[in-house]
């Protein structure tokens, strides 16, 4: 499985970003892909996922209700819509792929993505 992370950029504080992640093959109903995101010098940090059958959601607690994941599974493609951005939202942000669902892809992803940059300036 291949990801290719895109849509990073640099964007003011209070404005809007969409970022995508296509998967290379077709991801099966019983895997989750999600969004994790590295700030300089801190650790990798979980921000969403989605089981890619049923479409459950699960957010981080700093982006919740401004971040919003979602898919297109006739794209093999998932979405982080990004709303309200803040200057601590600047990091490099990395899609994943996980075959046990979004529970294993919060311990450890199987498969990782490139990472795209979203630099938010205040």
């Amino acid at each position: 499985v291949q990801l290719q992370a895109s849509g990073g950029g640099l964007v003011q504080a209070g404005d809007s970003l969409r970022l995508s992640c296509a998967a290379s093959g077709r991801p099966l109903s019983s895997h989750a892909l999600g969004w994790f995101r590295q700030a300089p010098g801190k650790q990798r940090e979980f921000v969403a996922a989605i089981m890619w059958g049923a479409g459950w959601t699960s957010t981080g607690d700093s982006v919740k209700g401004r971040f919003t994941i979602s898919r297109d599974t006739a794209k093999s493609t998932v979405y982080l819509e990004m709303n309200s951005l803040k200057p601590e939202d600047t990091a490099i942000y990395y899609c994943a792929l996980d075959r046990r669902g979004v529970s294993g892809l919060k311990t450890g992803p199987d498969y990782w993505g490139q990472g795209t940059l979203v630099t938010v300036s205040s």
